[in-house]
């Protein structure tokens, strides 16, 4: 493989202009087609095979009009008075009655309708029901939502909105933390390269690709129901990744430049051998990403396909477009901000010298983890499993308004109506009938009173009865993401025999409350499955790679460590709330799909980790005297440097997104960005060498089979250096 991307190196670099323009080509395809074709991620999505899935469908054939999105409206009377005023009660059933005209919404009720006030009388609650699904609820529908609104303000009641659309509601990707990771980026690039031109390019690089990615994301929205998050996540992975695959080959190239070799061949050997890592890197991400479809979860499998193709298109214009750019860059990367300090000494001399591995603070390091190898790894393990034990208590669930900020107008609802009317009003279920062989008008009632009597059941009332079905709204005593709910749609499914009785009508339990149980349970069920099934592939690809499969095992192990490590930090601040007043996070679950997206991504990042520091590790064994320590301290020093500087790249990316006001792009953020500094520092640049130096040259042998089945792809670029004559390019 090293020797088609050094061909595939030189290629580009010599046929700067074609590589350049067909790039620029694609972007403008891509932004022509995203804007031209409209499209926009939406927060639309179904969990099929789940029984809150089946109720919505129930409902799109028995009652269409009410299989829609639905919004929870919170008025609250100012203090010491009563929503029964005249003054305030006629301009709210006003405002209702305004909804009811508008053509977006099948039915409004205000709370002298819905008789859910609480005891003082001061908060009450208005139901809106949309006749479209909640991603087709457009801007224009929400507005009509709060103008209508305008009567009862006017009157002096708060009014506060929820459910699973309201203003607001959208996701917006923030675009500050794009600035902030792009200026960390090129400061830590600055430090690394001591260049303004080397620093430049892989930001603009990774600045092309995200582009197209992100468009093409807009581009596939007008086809599919593409999430928003899918926007998020792409834009975190094309933007590291992509920085973090040129840094790797423009730091190669730069050192052969060093070593005074010719401008087309360091591009060559760059993208030959740096290149070689970058691609099963690569891969291991797109490999995690693409897993994310056995969930079977359309809009994980989206998300996962999305960041996938963007991290495809980071590798692609790394091996493509960056080398034609630094033909265009010429020796003007090479040349450092001040001249060295040493200047009575050739400067090309004194820059080789300092490139020599013995010599850098990357090879202090490595001695020193080689020599005290055993204490730093009980210490390296010891501390990362203490880190993680807080995830024993993880608990899950998707966000709700209690989770939101406390300007958000949700947060408000939510807080207003769990204070005055109970936790539980927040989170209704729908229990979904089928009346269709049940001939006794009394069977609603009776199946509404069944439910009443069920445990943690404050409320159950008939809400529509039509075309041989019924929506029957059950308040819980608890709020929605309490695990006492989960345990009551559990009961309540448990017992609809007995619920129905001899009535002859069926029952489904559905509702947002209902779906986001569903959608945790079906996660939680398929995360062993998904890590078979990605840890398997990737064993394999790792094993071809190194041609041992002593490597993979303690990249999957250290990996593992990581994960826990981060999702420990993540429940302590998310959950028990450590910190979360300076980070600006409201306390309260775990996002249920968290923990597999973190699994996927911190997998192919840490492979990304793994492949980079081992295959120098074994480029050194191979091409020295066998001595399996020293190669550790050579292949550390070699890496460390610019492994540390792609590590805080990412980091920086991803905690950026802590400056967003979401809490599910903050979660992933603070998660991702706590894994990534624990998986490079920690794992790959100390337990991972201590580990392999610890084995020595065992580390490296295989059994006699792996020469006859296992494909030798060279990663480490070795029929590259030992060729005496350069590889043809065709």
């Amino acid at each position: 493989m090293s020797r088609y991307l050094y061909a595939l190196g030189r290629f580009s670099y010599r046929r700067r202009w074609l590589v350049l323009v067909s790039w620029l080509a694609l972007l403008g395809v891509v932004a022509a087609a995203g804007i031209g074709l409209r499209g926009e991620p939406s927060d639309d999505f179904s969990i099929p095979g789940t029984e809150s899935q089946q109720a919505v469908e129930q409902l799109k054939q028995k009652l269409p009009a009410f299989s829609g999105a639905q919004t929870q409206i919170t008025f609250a009377a100012p203090d010491g008075r009563s929503l029964a005023d005249p003054a305030l009660a006629g301009p709210i059933d006003n405002a209702i009655a305004g909804l009811g005209r508008q053509p977006d919404i099948a039915a409004a009720a205000g709370p002298s309708q819905t008789r859910l006030v609480s005891p003082d009388g001061r908060v009450g609650l208005g139901t809106v029901q949309w006749k479209a699904a909640p991603g087709e609820v457009n801007d224009q529908a929400l507005k009509g939502l709060t103008d209508a609104m305008a009567p009862a303000q006017s009157a002096g009641v708060q009014v506060e909105y929820s459910g699973s659309v309201f203003p607001g509601y959208k996701v917006s990707v923030p675009h500050l933390p794009e600035i902030i990771g792009i200026a960390v980026a090129f400061l830590i690039l600055l430090v690394t390269f001591g260049a303004v031109v080397a620093a430049g390019l892989p930001i603009l690089t990774a600045s092309i690709g995200v582009g197209i990615g992100a468009l093409g994301i807009f581009a596939a929205a007008a086809f599919v129901d593409m999430p928003s998050a899918a926007l998020s996540l792409a834009l975190m992975l094309g933007l590291s990744c992509g920085i973090d695959y040129a840094l790797f080959i423009l730091n190669r190239y730069r050192n052969n430049l060093l070593l005074l070799k010719p401008r087309e061949e360091s591009i060559g050997l760059a993208v030959g051998t740096a290149g070689s890592a970058v691609v099963f890197a690569a891969l291991t991400v797109i490999i995690a990403l693409c897993g994310l479809a056995v969930v079977g979860i359309p809009f994980l499998t989206y998300m996962g396909i999305a960041a996938a193709v963007s991290v495809l298109v980071a590798l692609l214009i790394a091996l493509t477009l960056l080398p034609a750019l630094l033909s265009f860059a010429g020796n003007r990367v090479s040349k450092f901000i001040k001249a060295p300090l040493q200047p009575q000494r050739p400067k090309e001399a004194a820059l080789v010298a300092a490139y020599t591995p013995r010599r850098t603070a990357g090879a202090a390091w490595a001695r020193f983890v080689v020599r005290f190898r055993v204490p730093l790894l009980i210490a390296g393990v010891s501390a990362l499993i203490v880190t993680g034990l807080p995830a024993l208590g993880m608990h899950l669930g998707l966000p709700s308004g209690a989770s939101q900020p406390e300007t958000n107008t949700s947060r408000k609802a939510y807080d207003l109506t769990a204070d005055s009317l109970g936790a539980g009003f927040n989170g209704p279920l729908l229990v979904v009938a089928d009346l269709s062989n049940a001939p006794n008008p009394a069977a609603v009632q009776a199946i509404a009173d069944n439910l009443k009597r069920e445990e943690g059941v404050v409320v159950a009332a008939p809400a529509m009865v039509q075309n041989g079905a019924a929506i029957i709204q059950v308040i819980p005593s608890t709020g929605p993401n309490d695990t006492a709910t989960a345990d009551l749609v559990k009961r309540i499914r448990a017992d609809r025999d007995a619920i129905v009785g001899d009535t002859g009508a069926s029952i489904l339990v559905g509702g947002t409350t209902a779906s986001n149980i569903d959608t945790s349970d079906k996660l939680a069920a398929a995360l062993p499955i998904f890590l078979v099934v990605v840890v398997g592939l990737a064993f394999v690809l790792l094993t071809i790679a190194f041609r041992t499969a002593i490597v993979p095992i303690t990249s999957i192990v250290g990996f593992l460590l990581s994960v826990f490590a981060a999702m420990g930090v993540q429940v302590a601040v998310f959950q028990w709330g450590w910190a979360a007043g300076l980070l600006g996070i409201t306390p309260g679950e775990t996002i249920s799909f968290l923990p597999i997206i973190v699994l996927a991504i911190i997998f192919g990042l840490s492979s990304d980790y793994q492949v980079f520091v081992v295959s120098r590790i074994k480029e050194e064994y191979s091409s020295d005297s066998g001595d399996a320590k020293q190669a550790v301290r050579d292949g550390v020093g070699l890496t460390a440097r610019v492994v540390t500087a792609a590590a805080l790249i990412m980091f920086g990316v991803f905690i950026a997104f802590l400056a967003g006001g979401d809490p599910i792009i903050k979660s992933v953020g603070l998660t991702l960005a706590v894994g990534v500094f624990l998986d490079a520092f920690v794992v790959r640049l100390t337990l991972i060498p201590a580990v392999l130096a610890m084995l020595g040259s065992k580390a490296w042998v295989h059994s006699r089979w792996f020469e006859r089945y296992v494909p030798d792809v060279d990663i480490e670029g070795n029929k590259l250096e030992r060729r005496e004559e350069p590889a043809p390019v065709g």
